[in-house]
């Protein structure tokens, strides 16, 4: 069974994270989105909160497992038993940042590759940062995020302006 680990932080999930791993289920027998805890970053949605999310929007897919992990990557993938890591291209910025990240995880351990996939074009300036800036400024994040990440984003609104 050919398995894959598709990480990230998910704050929150985006349609084109969906688009990766649309792709991901194609080219792989299971797929493990999982959330990697970052310890230096300050997510706006809990790790229970971008699970449940993850959990719903990928419901409907038979060989996708969702999780969280700490530590590194590639120990993980290896307790899982995965041997690829799945990676988002958008553009030729994020290209030397994960071709570094790639080489290190190589290095760490040569059993797990890293492949690169390209989202749609219409994916290809949306990242999750932009998402909650635009939430946060009241701009409709509809056709970027699925419905219920959406209403997450519009609750999360809602009780920052009662504070």
């Amino acid at each position: 069974m050919k398995i894959a680990i598709y990480p990230g932080t998910f704050d929150p999930i985006t349609n084109g994270h969906l688009d990766i791993l649309d792709r991901a289920v194609k080219l792989f027998d299971k797929v493990i989105i999982t959330i990697a805890r970052n310890p230096s970053k300050d997510p706006l949605f809990s790790e229970e909160e971008r699970l449940d999310m993850i959990r719903e929007a990928v419901k409907h897919y038979s060989n996708v497992e969702v999780d969280s992990f700490e530590g590194l990557l590639v120990e993980y993938a290896r307790s899982k038993k995965a041997s690829a890591i799945v990676r988002g291209l958008r553009a030729i910025s994020d290209f030397e940042y994960e071709l570094q990240m790639a080489l290190m995880n190589r290095k760490l351990d040569g059993t797990v590759e890293t492949v690169f996939l390209m989202p749609n074009e219409k994916y290809t300036y949306l990242n999750s940062s932009i998402v909650r800036e635009i939430s946060r400024y009241g701009g409709d994040v509809s056709e970027f995020v699925p419905p219920m990440v959406r209403v997450s984003l519009d609750r999360e609104k809602r009780m920052k302006k009662s504070t």
